[in-house]
């Protein structure tokens, strides 16, 4: 299986660029978008060549979805922690963005190697802060609390109006995922794949995995949830996390796999639908040129043990005997 990388390849070989070349001034204004519809907007003058503008609009939020200032709770103080004193947030945003802020390339560490992985984190600006509330809650996990806020399933944005949901609990965390899709190949590739998934989990390498459900309806942990919020046409995967799935450098992969699962299921419906796509193609093709073998050559002679034979009509035979 293949996963979705956290930095953006784009915005981080921008990024790269520019730290490479901060002596020389260069305008540069582009567009980038990504994957459920988040988009960046990217922009250097030449007057400041040290200094890069990075706007960015997050997916459309459900009305279950709670936002503060634009951003999903717990972003600011992500974006602050992760990138410190290098990156200035600018409010209000640019029109049409939920986040805009200022990057100044000349506070890199001179260590090339610490001055990559911060390029890193800045090119993974997505994860900061959509997997903000994400990781807030998890972090109560891994000291075996629960926000005093934290009433019953909390609804994220991941894709342009729809939104997966957190039941936290002192020893777990339960994370909901309503599956929707618009294609109806896709929906019937979606259920197998799901169906499939689950059944891995169960084979003896994924035991410290975290436990993985599905099912066509609702979960109960999803009780009191609007029903609109619950309109699943390839059913609910249900995810328990334990503290065991957050503990150290765990926790990032965790708020990264979570945050974009939706993402890595219909990638990989995408990859199983072209691959068949391809196998019919090529099953097609050989099918035609066995056909194509198979017509009667007119007038054409055919090779038989080193000897070549002529196929005759009715009327050759009565004209000739002897053939």
């Amino acid at each position: 299986m293949i996963l979705l990388q956290s930095p953006s390849r784009f915005l981080l070989q921008i990024l790269q660029n520019r730290a490479r070349n901060l002596d020389k001034g260069i305008d540069l204004d582009c567009h980038s978008v990504e994957f459920d519809d988040v988009r960046y907007h990217i922009q250097v003058s030449m007057k400041a060549p040290q200094s890069m503008v990075l706007s960015m609009a997050l997916p459309a939020p459900p009305p279950e979805a709670i936002f503060y200032g634009g951003l999903p709770f717990g972003a600011i103080e992500a974006i602050k922690g992760a990138f410190g004193m290098i990156v200035q947030i600018l409010d209000p945003p640019k029109d049409g963005y939920n986040l805009t802020i200022k990057i100044n390339l000349g506070k890199l560490p001179p260590d090339e190697e610490k001055k990559q992985a911060l390029l890193v984190k800045i090119a993974s600006v997505r994860e900061v802060v959509l997997g903000a509330p994400l990781r807030v809650v998890l972090k109560h996990l891994s000291s075996r609390t629960v926000a005093s806020d934290a009433d019953g399933p909390i609804a994220l944005v991941h894709r342009p109006k729809e939104s997966f949901f957190l039941v936290p609990q002192a020893e777990k965390v339960t994370v909901v995922f309503p599956m929707r899709f618009q294609d109806s190949v896709d929906i019937v590739l979606a259920t197998s794949f799901l169906q499939e998934f689950v059944d891995a989990r169960r084979s003896p390498g994924l035991n410290n995995a975290p436990p993985c459900m599905w099912s066509l309806s609702p979960p109960p942990e999803l009780k009191g949830v609007p029903p609109h919020a619950l309109t699943a046409n390839a059913g609910f995967v249900k995810f328990v996390i334990f503290p065991r799935h957050v503990e150290g450098r765990k926790l990032d992969k965790t708020v990264w796999s979570l945050s974009t699962f939706h993402a890595y299921v219909s990638y990989h419906v995408k990859c199983s639908e072209a691959f068949m796509h391809t196998r019919m193609r090529r099953r097609v093709e050989s099918l035609i040129q066995a056909l194509d073998r198979a017509k009667p050559g007119n007038e054409k002679s055919k090779l038989l043990q080193g000897k070549s034979f002529k196929r005759l009509s009715l009327k050759d035979r009565h004209s000739n005997p002897n053939s």
